[in-house]
């Protein structure tokens, strides 16, 4: 390779890692208005209620074990979780928008039916540290944990064994204080064995996700809402799911089998000494969530910046070794710089408008500018449309991968395939050894003094 050659690409190589420093800036940009978003929902859900966690209904029996050693009797507390035989939960959401300046959070709001039944367990059953020991049941009550208590917005009754009773503060749940009880008779819950019917409506407010703990031994859940995009999550998707324009149904059945949520809870009302390293609870969720979050695709965009600059320098190099048309270094440079500005426009743009109209607006600024440029540096306006058309093609590529995230490698290896098979066809008959030989042959000779 040729001196003159060798010297042009190490100045390629250079401009590229120097244009790698605003795009890090660019980066650094999208990475803040990343945190002030999250700033913003957190601001939102602090002003007015998080992300909900919903565990429960669980009947929880305390009661006072009294032992006898020598002529002292000894008095310990315990609490027996009964869980539901089959837990029905039946709710419909709908979701709406709230601002923080120009940032916004989706919140949502429904009402859900709970129904069920409990079976008592006998006093036989019910642990106990001695065996000669005397049991003395305690007023038993009905625990429903709720993550962020400001989003209930009615105090609900409950129906439990035909009698209706109202729900009082704090859940008295072990290991999740938050939410609500139910104190029962003890009158009600006197057979064993028997089956207690118990339903009641939770009207429900939250942040964008709401999460739901199948404490059941079988679990039948059904959720409408108008929200067209749901994100499901957790341990457990939907055994069905319909979603349209107008919104989505979802339904799951969920056996303790599947699950290890009662065992999670009632390793909670162990003694810390005793619990072990108990996993967080199993749960399954729907998200309430844009679709298009405009900083993670904008973030994305950024990830193919250099590779967009390099495209364009081998354009460059490839048309200069063609032509014979010399480009300087300070031009190479103004280019690579406006193909920079695209991401900062797209970012500042997609916080206003929507995502594909920003894209839009921001490529074709760039691309103009960099047609209309190119027309004086290459002396002609047909080859800077050639070029502009190239970004054209460029720009649509990457709409492509941005929108098609399952399908990114395969269409990024396309067209990095494409455009090196583009650059050694161009290039097939090119005489490199040459290249610097006939530049030497070109340059007038120095006047002997």
């Amino acid at each position: 390779m040729q001196k003159k050659l060798f010297q042009k690409c190490l100045i390629i190589v250079a401009l590229m890692l120097l244009i790698g420093l605003p795009l890090m800036m660019v980066e650094g940009v999208i990475s803040e208005r990343i945190r002030f978003h999250a700033q913003a929902v957190q601001s939102i859900a602090d002003d007015s209620v998080r992300t909900q966690h919903v565990i429960g209904p669980v009947l929880v029996l305390p009661y006072s074990e009294e032992i006898k050693d020598g002529d002292k009797v000894v008095t310990v507390q315990h609490r027996k979780l009964v869980f539901p035989n089959e837990l029905r939960i039946a709710g419909k959401i709908v979701t709406e928008r709230r601002y923080r300046g120009i940032h916004q959070v989706l919140m949502y709001s429904g009402g859900h039916s709970f129904a069920g039944d409990f079976t008592l367990p006998a006093a036989a059953d019910l642990p106990r540290d001695s065996g000669a020991s005397q049991l003395t049941m305690r007023q038993p009550y009905v625990a429903l944990s709720v993550s962020d208590v400001r989003g209930i917005r009615d105090i609900p009754t409950m129906l439990v064994a035909g009698r209706r009773y109202r729900f009082a503060q704090g859940a008295q749940l072990p290991g999740n204080p938050s939410g609500m009880h139910v104190a029962l008779d003890l009158a009600d819950l006197k057979a064993a064995g028997a089956s207690i019917p118990f339903g009641f409506s939770l009207y429900l407010a939250g942040t964008e996700r709401q999460h739901f703990v199948p404490v059941g031994s079988n679990n039948l859940v059904t959720m409408e809402s108008n929200w067209a995009h749901p994100q499901f999550g957790g341990n457990f998707l939907p055994e069905a799911r319909t979603i349209s324009d107008q919104g989505f149904r979802a339904s799951w059945r969920i056996s303790s089998m599947a699950s290890n949520a009662q065992r999670q809870l009632a390793a909670m009302d162990r003694p810390a000494e005793a619990q072990g390293a108990e996993p967080g609870l199993d749960s399954f969720s729907m998200g309430f969530i844009e679709p298009v979050n405009v900083y993670a695709q904008a973030d994305r965009a950024t990830k193919y910046g250099l590779l967009f600059v390099a495209l364009t320098f081998a354009a460059f190099f490839v048309f200069e070794i063609l032509k014979r048309l010399p480009i300087h270094p300070i031009q190479y440079l103004l280019v690579g710089l406006a193909l920079i500005m695209f991401f900062l426009l797209l970012v500042s743009l997609s916080e206003h408008i929507d995502f594909l109209v920003a894209y839009l607006i921001a490529g074709g600024a760039c691309i103009a500018l960099i047609s209309f440029y190119l027309s004086a540096v290459l002396r002609s306006r047909a080859r800077a449309a050639g070029f502009g058309a190239g970004l054209v093609v460029l720009y649509s590529a990457l709409y492509g991968l941005l929108i098609s995230e399952s399908n990114a490698l395969v269409l990024g290896a396309l067209l990095l395939f494409a455009c090196l098979g583009a650059v050694m066809v161009a290039t097939r008959r090119v005489d490199w050894y040459g290249i610097g030989k006939i530049d030497e042959a070109e340059t007038p000779s120095a006047t002997p003094a």
